[in-house]
C-alpha cells in the first residue's frame, strides 16, 4: 500500500490514467482469499482527482467492493469496463470455461450503474467467423443497453505468435473449417487487415448509435465535488 500511495501521487500530479486489469483480471478466484485488490481499492479511496478505470469479468467478485467503488466513483473520473464476449450462452462456455456466465456480467452492469458507477462492456475480442456476425453483435449491444451500460467499446482479436500457439489448438478441435481462414488472416500479422478492422467499428459505430450507447473507454464524467482542474488532462 505505501509504494501505491507514492506512486498514486506521482499518476496526480502528472495527470496519468490508471487501468487495471488490461492485462490480468483483477478480480480472480484467489481474490476471495487474499484481497488485493480489495486492499488496492482502499487506498485509492484515500485519494482525489485521479482517472481510474477497472476492467474485469469477475461479476460477483466485484460487487463485493461496491461500497468502496461507490466512495472511489465520488472521488474520481471512474469507469468499470465489463468484458462480454458474447451473449450466446454455450459460445461463452466454450470460449471463456472459467469465466461468469454473460447473464452475469450484463447483471453485476446493472447493479454498478444502478449505484451510481460509470459502468460499461467492453465487447471484446471480435473472433472473425465465430462473434463477428451482425446478429451476434447487435444482440450484445442490445442486451448491454438493456442493462444499463452506459458506454460500449468493441476490439477485434488480434493475436501475437505465443497466443497463436495455444489458441490454434483450440480452433483446430471446436472450429475446423476456420483453421485455414485464421492462417491467413494471422499468418503474416498478429492484426488484422485495416479493411476488417474499419468494417467492425463500422458496425459496432451504428449500433452503438442505435441503442443509446456512448463510444469511448475512459470517458467516465468528472466527480463533482471536485471538479475539471482535480485533473491535468
Amino acid at each position: 500500500p505505501e509504494l501505491l500511495r507514492s506512486e498514486l501521487q506521482a499518476c496526480r500530479d502528472r495527470g496519468l490514467p490508471i487501468a487495471f486489469g488490461t492485462a490480468t483480471d483483477p478480480y480472480q478466484p484467489a481474490e476471495r482469499e487474499f484481497r488485493i485488490t480489495r486492499r488496492l481499492l482502499e487506498v485509492f479511496a484515500e485519494f482525489e482527482g485521479l482517472e481510474f478505470s477497472i476492467t474485469t469479468k469477475g461479476a460477483g467478485l466485484i460487487l463485493g467492493d461496491l461500497d468502496l467503488l461507490k466512495t472511489i466513483s465520488s472521488r474520481h473520473r471512474f469507469s468499470v469496463h465489463m468484458t462480454v464476449t458474447t451473449t450466446d450462452e454455450r459460445l461463452a462456455r466454450l470460449l471463456e470455461p472459467k469465466a461468469p456466465p454473460p447473464w452475469k456480467r450484463l447483471e453485476a452492469v446493472s447493479k454498478l450503474a444502478a449505484a451510481g458507477i460509470y459502468a460499461g462492456v467492453n465487447a471484446m475480442p471480435i473472433l472473425p467467423g465465430i462473434t463477428d456476425s451482425p446478429a451476434m453483435l447487435e444482440d450484445l449491444v442490445r442486451q448491454a443497453a438493456g442493462a444499463g451500460a452506459q458506454f460500449l467499446h468493441a476490439n477485434v482479436l488480434f493475436l501475437m505468435p505465443s497466443a497463436m500457439k495455444r489458441f490454434m489448438p483450440f480452433l483446430e478441435r471446436e472450429f475446423p473449417h476456420l483453421v485455414r481462414r485464421y492462417r491467413k488472416l494471422y499468418g503474416h500479422s498478429a492484426y488484422l487487415s485495416p479493411e476488417y478492422k474499419q468494417g467492425m467499428q463500422a458496425l459496432v459505430a451504428g449500433l452503438r448509435a442505435r441503442y443509446g450507447l456512448e463510444s469511448r473507454r475512459g470517458d467516465a464524467p468528472l466527480a463533482k465535488r471536485y471538479g475539471q482542474l482535480a485533473l491535468n488532462l
